[in-house]
């Protein structure tokens, strides 16, 4: 079975053709991301309000509670109650966007507001008694503080949605779901299974990418690495931070009123 699955993946006939392993995958990353930014653009303000005004926490949780929705019935529910209202192959694309959308708001929507509200009301204070308001305390504090877990929800969002649009392919859509439901129809399991492996390595793939990315994005300040800390222990006058450990540097005693060992 395996060798049947290498030879299939390998095969020049596999990719070749409109209906080919590329022209899938090209396809399968296509409703992926289109789902994604639709749920961004919603998700994204949303997260930011609540967790900024502290305001509507039940919208988090009723968007979590959509977690509990079986995927396929909701696809064919509402692929009966859409695609009767267009004639082109929109007809299969939007219900099959619409539930992918429903899929990856969740983990989005909790990541942005989870993130922001988790910034310490210090530094919201701090930037209010720099001069900054309303948004500019959104654009120039907490976005920035809560960038790991904004992309931490982006990166689960992504992970949910390639492993399920698969899903699409049940309304008549392509992508790499048309192997597994061909497959399983047709009794071609060596198509079944590589398309499988096909969606967990793309899952495996943009997930690195997405981690490099957030690598790259999000400040040294707010990781754990040595990097990070040793950001930490310069904004600091009085305390040098190195492997975890704090130690006072000379006169800090006495500029709180105690005595300097070393001046003794």
């Amino acid at each position: 079975m395996i060798a049947s699955i290498f030879e299939w993946l390998t095969s020049s006939a596999t990719w070749s053709g409109d209906t080919g392993l590329g022209a899938r995958i090209i396809e399968h990353l296509w409703y992926s991301l289109l789902a994604v930014v639709i749920a961004a653009v919603i998700a994204v303000p949303l997260g930011l309000w609540v967790g900024h005004t502290g305001r509507a926490k039940w919208l988090v949780t009723l968007a979590n509670s959509l977690r509990a929705v079986p995927t396929l019935g909701l696809l064919f529910a509402v692929a009966l109650w859409l695609s009767p209202k267009f004639q082109s192959d929109l007809a299969f694309l939007i219900p099959s966007v619409v539930v992918l959308v429903v899929l990856v708001i969740p983990p989005i929507l909790s990541g942005v507001y989870a993130g922001v509200e988790a910034v310490d009301p210090a530094t919201r204070d701090a930037a209010r008694g720099m001069g900054m308001r309303g948004m500019e305390v959104v654009r120039q504090v907490e976005i920035p503080n809560a960038m790991p877990l904004i992309l931490s929800g982006l990166r689960s969002a992504f992970l949910q949605v390639i492993a399920t649009a698969t899903v699409a392919a049940y309304v008549g859509l392509g992508g790499l779901g048309r192997y597994l439901i061909d497959g399983l129809k047709t009794g071609d399991y060596v198509s079944t299974a590589g398309g499988a492996l096909v969606v967990s390595v793309l899952a495996l793939i943009v997930d690195g990418i997405l981690a490099l990315v957030q690598r790259r994005v999000v400040s040294p300040g707010l990781t754990g690495g040595a990097k990070g800390r040793a950001l930490r222990g310069r904004t600091s006058p009085a305390v040098a931070v190195a492997d975890g450990k704090s130690s006072a540097q000379p006169g800090m005693s006495a500029a709180r009123g105690g005595v300097d060992p070393d001046a003794a």
